[in-house]
């Protein structure tokens, strides 16, 4: 009976028409997510170093808006980017599994229903 509950959510779920496309552009855009976090911090370190070594104070604004600023943004947008298709694998998933279990609880509860009426 198991087996037929998952035959029958596979054939639920390619009912969908789902597309696997979408699957791989959040893959790429959680992968640029991380990148421009990684990018972001090293431009911050960057123009943060540039800046202290230096005493004239227009290289040093230079320094800071061109690095730091610049960095500061990337690594913003690459966090928020990070934390959307992340969360949203992980909540996709976790949807998926309660669904399998709650039908699964439901299969259990029918033959146990059945087996006390029998």
């Amino acid at each position: 009976m198991d087996e037929e509950r998952i035959t029958q959510f596979t054939e639920e779920v390619a009912e969908l028409k789902l597309r696997g496309a979408k699957g791989d552009s959040e893959r790429w855009l959680l992968l640029i997510g991380s990148i421009m976090l990684v990018v972001g911090v090293g431009l911050g370190v960057v123009g943060g170093a540039m800046a202290s070594g230096t005493t004239n104070t227009a290289d040093q604004v230079a320094a800071i808006a061109t690095g730091s600023l610049v960095g500061l943004v990337l690594v913003i947008a690459g966090t928020a980017l990070f934390l959307r298709y992340s969360m949203g694998r992980f909540i996709r998933f976790w949807m998926v599994r309660f669904v399998h279990e709650q039908r699964s609880e439901t299969d259990r509860l029918i033959a146990a229903i059945e087996k006390s009426h029998s």
